[in-house]
């Protein structure tokens, strides 16, 4: 029933529903330890067996059995009978899986230049997605311009039910209230979170996007067919190191993304050598010199692509084509740009000492040949005997599975409370 809402000016009684105000949810960017999250995690990757399930968490049966029949309740498991093996008796032998068909979650990354909009089934796949040049007209236009067209490719799923919203964004952020100092954007005290989850009316979390890539490894399946689902129990320390617009790192801690209280850490203005000037007033800054918008620059300085092409502006994707179709200057600039990171990785690793390197980003994913002089250069420069280092399985798509992993750390980390906010 909707309730009347008196209009005292002209004495006049609307039954309008009122709009609820959604909470501002803390993103989990870590695995679960309650019983029902470990449960739920081992459905991530696809259907799997009440026995399975007990011996990848190390629950007995009985308890396995309890939060799988609760699971199934909340309607975030569904039983697979037709996998059921033969000669299997009971309902306990019923495999259980995700229910990756009734329920979606919203996440957006708004990064530099472009903002990105995917919706995701409770698995972390993603369903569909737009992008958008990411709005320079002023934080508040800005925020209600991502927020609306959020809600408009949100309608398109009207046969799902969505239960949150994912917001991954540089800059730094509050992460109990969403809101957001991005420099880069020219927003300060951005209420972000509120915004997105009024209009959206969803419960909403808001993450730095460096730590959501980082908790992405963690948490989701990925497309490298050599890890199609996440490690079963990451220990130990690792690095996540992103480069493309911006540059960011960010540390995980046996299972946890480290997010600081004071904001995530900055390598922007590490020194690299070079003579590029940086918006700070120094030559040599790392972003000034490896962002993409600034290594487009320099080709375009250079002469190795134009500033235009028949249909617009060029892009970095132009000097990707331009190396791969033979382009001595394309191909000098992009091993320039790789040396580089390769010897920054290497001092960053050498300072951490992680067990586990995971390199993100277009930078690395863009141009494949670069890996090599990545590598080089690497292996040249660090101090420190070798170690595990690779190119995230995320490819590039980094950025929509930061948005996809925020929009369901809630529901990884404690499903039933989180079920209870939405």
């Amino acid at each position: 029933m909707s309730t009347p809402i008196v209009d005292r000016a002209g004495a006049r009684v609307s039954t309008a529903r009122p709009r609820v105000s959604r909470p501002v949810v803390a993103p989990e960017l870590r695995r679960g330890d309650t019983p029902a999250a470990a449960v739920l995690r081992t459905a991530v990757a696809g259907p799997i067996s009440r026995d399975a399930a007990a011996r990848a968490t190390g629950l007995s049966i009985a308890t396995v059995n309890r939060q799988v029949a609760a699971l199934l309740s909340a309607g975030l498991l569904r039983e697979r009978p037709d996998l059921t093996a033969a000669g299997a008796v009971g309902r306990p032998r019923v495999p259980f899986e995700l229910d990756h068909d009734t329920h979606l979650t919203l996440g957006v990354h708004i990064g530099a230049a472009t903002t990105k909009i995917v919706a995701a089934d409770l698995r972390g796949r993603i369903l569909g997605g737009l992008a958008i040049a990411t709005p320079r007209t002023g934080q508040e236009f800005a925020v209600t311009t991502v927020a609306r067209s959020a809600k408009a490719f949100l309608q398109r799923w009207h046969r799902r039910t969505p239960l949150w919203a994912g917001v991954a964004v540089g800059g730094r952020v509050d992460p109990q209230t969403g809101v957001v100092d991005h420099p880069a954007l020219g927003w300060q005290g951005a209420p972000l979170g509120q915004v997105i989850g009024d209009v959206l009316e969803l419960p909403v979390s808001v993450a730095p996007h460096v730590e959501a890539m980082a908790a992405s490894e963690l948490l989701l399946p990925t497309f490298d067919t050599r890890r199609p689902e996440p490690p079963a129990a990451p220990v130990g320390s690792g690095l996540y190191f992103y480069v493309r617009e911006t540059t960011g790192i960010a540390v995980t801690l046996d299972g946890r993304v480290h997010t600081p209280s004071n904001g995530p850490g900055s390598i922007a203005h590490l020194p690299t050598g070079s003579d590029v000037r940086c918006h700070c007033g120094r030559r040599g800054c790392l972003e000034a010199t490896v962002g993409d918008r600034a290594l487009h620059a320099r080709a375009v300085g250079r002469g190795i692509i134009p500033a235009h092409n028949g249909t617009g502006g060029t892009t970095i994707a132009d000097l990707y084509v331009a190396a791969e179709s033979g382009s001595t200057g394309a191909r000098e600039l992009l091993a320039e740009r790789a040396t580089m990171l390769g010897q920054t990785v290497a001092l960053v690793r050498d300072m951490l000492n992680p067990d586990r390197v995971v390199l993100g980003g277009q930078a690395f994913s863009g141009y494949r040949p670069a890996l090599a002089h990545v590598a080089r250069a690497f292996n040249q420069s660090t101090q420190l005997p070798p170690t595990d280092i690779r190119i995230s399985g995320f490819g590039g798509k980094v950025q929509e599975f930061a948005a996809v992993v925020t929009s369901l750390s809630a529901l990884y980390a404690d499903p039933f409370t989180a079920l209870r906010r939405v």
